[in-house]
């Protein structure tokens, strides 16, 4: 028997059922069979069949709960990995790393040649390059594999299918050649690296962290290189509302300047008060020093110095609240924190396109709607994608409703956090 036809045997037998359930949630358990089916077969329509056993992996998307634009100024995040994710059916080999993901061409990688490619920036191949590069250079083990993705992970979404493609690269290298010894967290800062030295996007640590612990989890980023992870227990279903995420159609293709330009303002104001990041400094610096930081680095970089520097305490109180049991104050603290991103960070909408603001529009609707009741904000990096909507479920058809008659049928994506993240699906 081939090595496909016994990994769909399995599929089709229920075997996977449990892994499945964990993953996605009872109710997903026969899409995802019919997903993995699929993912086999197309697999074996590119790269062929044989003895070789067949290995599954998947990566999550993530929610960023709390800490919008914090972390690269080594702040502090709540983040929580959801039931949308990128897989992969993968078999090693002797040769180069290919992947083919689904709708776009193959990506191959020869291990020998692992240095940056300026040609490569901006382009998937440039985060297979660097994960395989900065696994080699922190001593573990490189290999090829063939490797076939599909991903639900929504692209320009904010709910980072970059990081889950990092992260899944990194998890399908740490099972197959060093016997999962890699940790989630060096898994995580591997996926960063490759992203921001060969794919040229200076993110910071908080979408890979996310991506490859999962469940719902703080971090303190005070040292990035040894971030302070913690579990946060809270049952959303317990407070009977969904967690919403609303695509709003915007894409983050050119928009890597818009990105860009929040670390590096937050860092020069952080600079001219004497530090390295704006965690190192405080509120009152920041307005004892104020005509000097608007004459030098203009309104802007102070506001979103401004809101980092409250946004990173607002994750201090969302934990606590979360913690407490108290769901109210955290919704209180969930608009507190989409207020300050409109207003201080100013990454609702680009101003190279002030025409295109459908995420302004998604939270004018969702506050419509949740007035009183459920949360909304701007969700991830911003300019475009998605808003995060906590949204009770005595409303949430006339919320879905609502959303759906301006942005389109299926832009309402109601979502489960997922309670683990990176995995080798085998081994679950």
């Amino acid at each position: 028997m081939s090595a496909s036809v016994e990994l769909l045997r399995k599929i089709s037998s229920g075997q996977y059922d449990r892994a499945f359930t964990l993953l996605y949630g009872e109710t997903q358990v026969e899409a995802q069979r019919a997903r993995y089916t699929k993912a086999v077969e197309e697999f074996v329509a590119l790269f062929g069949d044989g003895d070789e056993p067949l290995g599954l992996f998947s990566a999550p998307g993530r929610t960023e709960i709390g800490g919008n634009h914090t972390d690269h100024n080594h702040g502090r995040v709540l983040a929580g990995s959801v039931n949308l994710d990128v897989i992969a059916v993968v078999r090693p080999t002797d040769g180069s790393i290919r992947i083919k993901s689904e709708g776009y061409p193959m990506d191959t990688v020869a291990l020998d040649t692992l240095m940056p490619r300026e040609e490569e920036k901006n382009r998937s191949v440039s985060l297979i390059r660097g994960t395989a590069a900065h696994f080699n250079e922190l001593g573990y083990a490189v290999g090829g594999f063939d490797a076939y993705t599909t991903s639900n992970v929504l692209k320009g979404s904010g709910l980072s299918s970059s990081a889950a493609f990092e992260v899944l690269v990194g998890v399908i290298l740490n099972h197959l050649y060093n016997d999962g010894r890699v940790d989630a967290v060096d898994i995580a800062q591997i996926a960063q690296y490759a992203e921001n030295v060969y794919f040229g996007k200076p993110c910071g640590l908080m979408d890979q962290m996310a991506s490859s612990v999962g469940n719902i989890i703080t971090i303190d980023f005070a040292d990035p290189t040894e971030p302070i992870i913690e579990k946060v227990d809270f049952d959303f279903s317990s407070v009977a509302h969904a967690l919403c995420i609303v695509d709003v159609g915007g894409n983050h293709a050119d928009l890597t300047h818009e990105y860009a330009a929040i670390p590096s303002e937050m860092r020069a104001v952080a600079a001219s008060l004497g530090v390295s990041y704006l965690r190192e400094t405080t509120l009152d610096a920041v307005f004892a020093n104020i005509h000097e930081l608007r004459e030098k680095h203009g309104d802007r970089a102070v506001l979103r110095a401004i809101h980092f520097l409250r946004e990173n305490e607002r994750v201090v109180k969302q934990v606590e609240a979360l913690r407490a049991g108290d769901f109210e104050a955290f919704k209180a603290l969930i608009i507190e924190s989409g207020n300050s991103s409109f207003e201080y960070l100013q990454n609702v909408y680009p101003n190279c396109n002030v025409d295109e603001q459908g995420m302004s529009l998604a939270l004018a609707v969702a506050q419509g709607v949740l007035q009183g009741n459920g949360a909304w904000r701007v969700h991830g990096g911003g300019f475009g994608g998605t808003t995060q909507n906590f949204v009770p479920l005595d409303k949430l058809a006339a919320f879905k409703d609502a959303i759906e008659h301006v942005f389109g049928d299926g832009t309402c994506h109601v979502l489960n956090i997922r309670p683990c993240g990176g995995v080798c699906v085998d081994k679950l």
